[in-house]
Parts: structure tokens; sequence; C-alpha cells
């Protein structure tokens, strides 16, 4: 992360320390268009430093710049706006960032470790985007969720267990079963 990147994300996390602050202060418009500036320029200059890398490395960075600009747009948003909606997109652009970087880390991985990786970032994204909802879901919606996350894990748990035959495959497959509430 370049250090205007790590400037803006600490003066916009400044003004997300609580939703209260952020509604109490939020930017003026002339704040406003100076941070949309800030993190347009940061992300172009942390999109260049991936230019010198290779091969996923570059893909890996690239994502990452995006996302942390994604990120910081989002915070900005929400701090100008305040609203509980914008709070929760934040949540769900940050998961959903982290979850492209991950997956594009997955890549440096083959067969089943690759299949592995890419099944737990997708529990840890699902169980991201659960986080960011429950405060407004209703209890069905939150037991929905609770089983999407629990169906996610599992299926990372079970993906591990492919390198396993006969019995130790079964006794795996069961426990993963077991630890994730499936039948």
């Amino acid at each position: 992360m370049k250090p205007t990147l790590t400037r803006t994300a600490l003066l916009i996390s400044a003004l997300l320390l609580s939703p209260l602050a952020a509604q109490a202060a939020a930017p003026t418009k002339a704040e406003y268009a100076a941070a949309k500036t800030t993190i347009s320029a940061d992300y172009k200059a942390a999109k260049a430093a991936c230019a010198s890398l290779k091969a996923n490395a570059k893909d890996i960075c690239k994502e990452e710049a995006e996302a942390a600009e994604k990120n910081a747009r989002a915070e900005l948003e929400f701090s100008a706006s305040g609203k509980p909606a914008d709070a929760m997109k934040v949540q769900t652009v940050k998961a959903d960032g982290a979850y492209e970087v991950a997956k594009e880390r997955c890549d440096d991985l083959s067969g089943n470790a690759k299949d592995v990786c890419n099944k737990e970032a997708k529990a840890a994204h699902v169980a991201a985007i659960a986080a960011a909802k429950s405060p407004k879901a209703s209890v069905e919606d939150r037991a929905e969720a609770k089983e999407d996350v629990n169906e996610a894990k599992y299926k990372a748990a079970a993906e591990k267990c492919d390198t396993l035959t006969g019995d130790a495959k079964t006794a795996c497959v069961q426990a993963a079963k077991t630890a994730h509430g499936q039948r």
C-alpha cells in the first residue's frame, strides 16, 4: 500500500470512527471533492506500482488497488451521507474486495489446494456479507444467512477431504458435516 493510499484510508477512517460522528461532521462539498480526487490519484499511483510486477503478483496488486479504491469511495459516501444503508454498503464493498483479492491469491495454487482456497474465500465472503446485512435482517433472514455461511464453510471443509480415500475420506466428510450443521 502506498503512503498516500494509507494517508487517505486513515483520513476516511477518522471520519468513520462512529456513525454518529460521521453524521455530525459530514465533509463539505470542497472536502468531498478533494477526497474523491485524492482517492482517484491514490488508485492510479497504486495501479502504476503494479506495473513492475509479473504474473499473478501483478494481478493481485491490481485487485488490491481496485479494492482499496472501492473501499475508500464507499467510506467517503458514508461519511457524506451518514445513512445506515451506506454503512452497510461499506461493509459489503469491503467483503467483495477481500473476496476478489483472495480469489486472485488462489490462482497461485493448483489442484485441490486451489479448490480449497477458493471455497474458503467464498465461505469468508458469505460470512462477511451476512454480517454486513445482519443489523437490518429479520430473524428469518439471519437464520437463512447462518445456513448459507454453514453451507459455504462445509463445502470448504469437505473439499479438503478430497485428497483422502476410503474410510479416512468418509470420516473427514462426516466430521465436516457435523462441524457445520449439515445432514
